[in-house]
Parts: structure tokens; sequence; C-alpha cells
């Protein structure tokens, strides 16, 4: 499972990243080291990229899981001062009171300012893995009412995550910024639903979920600590969730 799995992996990055210099959206949780890694085994050239207020989890964690990788890793820390006006400015141009869609924009918002600063023109995310591997907890609320409602709750998922990263992408071009998802393609999405549910949540106590994905992390040799993380959403651990309530 773990060759056929790291196969199709390879092959959507291959089939969705024509530039080899690239940004990698990076929090250290083991969805964004695995993509990470296996691009640096590629020979893609990777620099991490995180974003987060001042001592928040994100920017604290990816630090310690790089002391490991040691990869090149640039951090932004956002600026609460001007946190308000920029996120009532994102607001304005995607048009949606989704909260979380809100949260990612700006989260990405400032992934790109990064990147831009970097001159890097082309960022990769992880974004599909939680919800092709059983990553939300979502999954456990679902679990016991069987298969055909986790693959309900899948389809429904990837539908908002695929609408979701058009907005990301139309506040990230104002940075001249591409943010591409190899794990959203129709291929590997058909590959990943082919992969049994039981590979990737327990039952509805599985409080750690993805195993097919930790397995391959360890197998490509991402650190232990990142691919026994327990998720934390993007939102969360940047404190952007945190904020914006604050804001509002």
């Amino acid at each position: 499972m773990n060759n056929e799995l790291l196969t199709n992996i390879k092959n959507a990055i291959k089939k969705t990243v024509p530039q080899k210099r690239i940004g990698v959206a990076f929090s250290g949780g083991v969805d964004s080291t695995l993509i990470s890694k296996v691009l640096s085994d590629l020979d893609y050239d990777v620099t991490l990229l995180t974003i987060g207020f001042s001592e928040s989890h994100d920017i604290l964690f990816a630090k310690e899981v790089n002391e490991k990788l040691k990869f090149s890793h640039h951090v932004l820390e956002i600026e609460p001062d001007t946190f308000g006006k920029i996120s009532s400015e994102i607001n304005q141009k995607i048009k949606t009171e989704n909260l979380s869609w809100n949260e990612n924009c700006i989260a990405f918002y400032y992934v790109s300012k990064l990147a831009q600063s970097l001159d890097i023109d082309t960022v990769v995310t992880a974004n599909g893995i939680d919800e092709l591997f059983c990553g939300y907890n979502a999954y456990r609320d679902v679990f016991s009412e069987g298969e055909s409602k986790i693959l309900e709750l899948m389809d429904s998922k990837l539908e908002n995550e695929l609408l979701m990263m058009k907005a990301v992408n139309l506040i990230s071009s104002e940075f001249g910024v591409k943010i591409i998802q190899p794990l959203l393609s129709t291929e590997f999405i058909e590959f990943a639903k082919t992969i049994p549910i039981t590979e990737k949540i327990l039952d509805s106590e599985d409080l750690l979920r993805k195993h097919a994905i930790r397995r391959l992390a360890k197998d490509v040799q991402v650190p232990e600590i990142s691919y026994n993380k327990r998720k934390k959403a993007l939102q969360y651990g940047t404190k952007i969730h945190r904020k914006l309530l604050k804001t509002r």
C-alpha cells in the first residue's frame, strides 16, 4: 500500500507542479511535512513557508520539525495592528460569511506575501489529505453510520475544499503567487478513494486518523514528532481563528 500511495503522490506532484523552485505552506504537521519531504526527494528546490501570530503553535512547531529536516525555512509573523483591516478587505473580496473560507484566505494572504518577498511564485499545499484520509473529527462523528455516510461526507468536504481553494487563489493572485494542491487533482482523488476506509480511520474513538498517510510519512523519514502529531487546523495553529473572532 505504501509504495502505491507514494507513487501516486509523486505522479500527482509531477503533473501539477512544473516549476522546480517552490514554496510549501508548512505547519510542521504530517501533511505539510510529508509533501515537503516528497518534493525534496523529487529534487524540487523547496522553501518552507510558515505564518502565524507571534508564539503561535504553527510557528513554534514548524521550527521544531525543521530542526530535523533542515530545509530552507522562512517565517512571517502576523502584525496584530493591521490584521483587522486586512481580514476585512479579504472578506469583501471573497464575498462569503463562511468563517473557514475567510480564515484560510487570510492565512494564504500571508503565505503569498511571504512567498512574494522571496521571489517565489508557486506555493504547494497538502490540501486534500484531510478530506481523502478522514483527517477531520467529523469523520469520527459519522463512523457509526457506515461507509456510505463516510463517503458522502468525503464528497462534501472535497467539493468545499476545491471551491475554497479557488477563493484562496483569488487572494494569492494579488501577490503574483499561485497556490497548487496536487492532492486535489482528479486522478489522485480517484486513487485515494480506492484505499479502504480501514486504512484511514479505525472507529469513532480514533483521534489520530490518516493512518495510511502516517505510515508513509514514517517510511519516507518524516520526523516522528510530525507523523505522530494530532491534527491542528491552520486557522487554529496560526491563532487566526482566535484573532478574527475578536475583530468581529
